[in-house]
């Protein structure tokens, strides 16, 4: 019994003894591991609860059956040139800013008889003084469609949050108030003005935010958004502009109450000396 024992024994040593057995005992563990966790995971998918999804598309988020569609792609637009191809026109007379130099504001200047007039836009001019086709630079409402002979006829489109593209200058006129464009819709072709004679056949556009003239230069390419930004900006500006000038105005009102105050204190010792003066003096008798 012992010697079988004995013999087992020296069989488990020499097989523990070999190289492939502490390998095949891990791979085997491992093995058994891996196969724990994935029936693990498995069980617990079945006993999750299945989403409550609702089958009534009234309550599907966003959806509202009994309004209007709702333009969302018009906030994303980068605001356009109100024309085909750059490459061949020409600005002929840029936007009048208060911050540019002399010689840019004599430039931007429309000279109407003996009149000068600042450019409130930019005045755009085919290289070969041909006619060409306007474009709606954003997507909007029609507002105004005005004939005007000084200004060349006029079109208004809004484009929501205050912000409003102006075309003047122009002639076959493609909408009227109230319809919708979309970005890059033909609206009219250019034309001439009595105002800016000089330009010949030409167009006039501006863009504005909250009615103030903005410079569609330093737009093009740029987000909507980019405007209320910069409008936001130009009222800070102001509103600093605004307070330093009332901390400028206080300072001078306390500066001449101090004046004032000092003045009068240096009078009133003027008169005490005066008096005492006159108390020091014997009268004439005595002085005698």
């Amino acid at each position: 019994m012992r010697e079988e024992e004995k013999n087992q024994s020296s069989r488990w040593k020499k097989v523990l003894k070999k190289r492939w057995v502490y390998p095949a005992v891990y791979l085997a563990c491992a093995a058994l591991l891996i196969s724990g966790i994935v029936w693990f995971q498995t069980a617990n998918k079945d006993i999750a609860e299945q989403p409550n999804v609702s089958e009534n598309p009234d309550d599907l988020l966003g959806h509202n059956p009994d309004g209007e569609a709702i333009e969302v792609t018009q906030t994303f637009e980068d605001i356009a040139l109100p024309l085909k191809n750059q490459d061949d026109v020409e600005v002929v007379t840029e936007f009048f800013d208060i911050n540019a130099s002399a010689e840019e504001q004599e430039m931007a200047l429309v000279v109407n008889g003996n009149k000068y007039h600042p450019n409130m836009g930019i005045d755009y001019a085919a290289k070969d003084g041909s006619e060409f086709e306007v474009l709606a630079a954003l997507s909007g409402k029609v507002t105004a469609v005005r004939d005007d002979s000084l200004l060349g006829n006029v079109i208004e489109i809004d484009h929501e949050n205050g912000v409003a593209t102006i075309y003047q200058s122009i002639k076959d006129i493609q909408v009227k108030a109230g319809d919708s464009v979309k970005q890059g819709d033909v609206i009219a072709t250019s034309g001439t003005s009595q105002l800016n004679k000089a330009a010949k056949n030409h167009l006039h556009f501006e863009i504005r935010k909250d009615s103030t003239a903005m410079n569609p230069l330093n737009f093009f390419g740029q987000p909507l958004t980019a405007l209320h930004t910069e409008s936001s900006a130009e009222n800070n500006a102001e509103e600093q502009v605004g307070a330093d000038q009332s901390q400028s105005e206080e300072e001078l009102e306390t500066g001449n109450e101090t004046d004032s105050d000092s003045r009068t204190d240096s009078e009133s010792e003027t008169e005490t000396d005066e008096e005492n003066k006159t108390e020091d003096t014997p009268p004439a008798d005595e002085q005698e």
